[in-house]
């Protein structure tokens, strides 16, 4: 486990949502071996899944570059010690149904 205070590099997101997710980077950090990375990402993108819809995504890595776009206000990239965490919500809810979406394609 990495002992270090998260320090917020760039964000959008509300102060709540904010300490909920450095609170579940501190939890994944316990859960699982620092090295594995994709199940400490994946453990925060499900329950950020679970708590405010579908449609995020979590990297976790030690030395990486991105250009995402996401929603506004659901936009966190910080780190703990040596280890970055970028987590961001793409698109829509995706609540809608396959039909409902094609008949928004097909008005506009």
């Amino acid at each position: 486990m990495l002992e270090g205070k998260a320090v917020v590099r760039e964000t959008d997101m509300p102060e709540a949502m904010q300490n909920h997710c450095l609170e579940l980077a501190y939890q994944a950090l316990d859960l699982h071996e620092v090295c594995d990375r994709q199940a400490i990402a994946h453990y925060i993108k499900q329950k950020f899944d679970e708590a405010y819809g579908p449609a995020w995504h979590c990297v976790v890595g030690v030395d990486f570059g991105s250009c995402i776009t996401h929603l506004c206000g659901n936009f966190i990239f910080f780190r703990v010690e040596t280890m970055e965490f970028l987590v961001f919500k793409d698109g829509k809810d995706l609540t809608e149904s396959k039909e409902e979406a094609i008949g928004v394609l097909q008005g506009a």
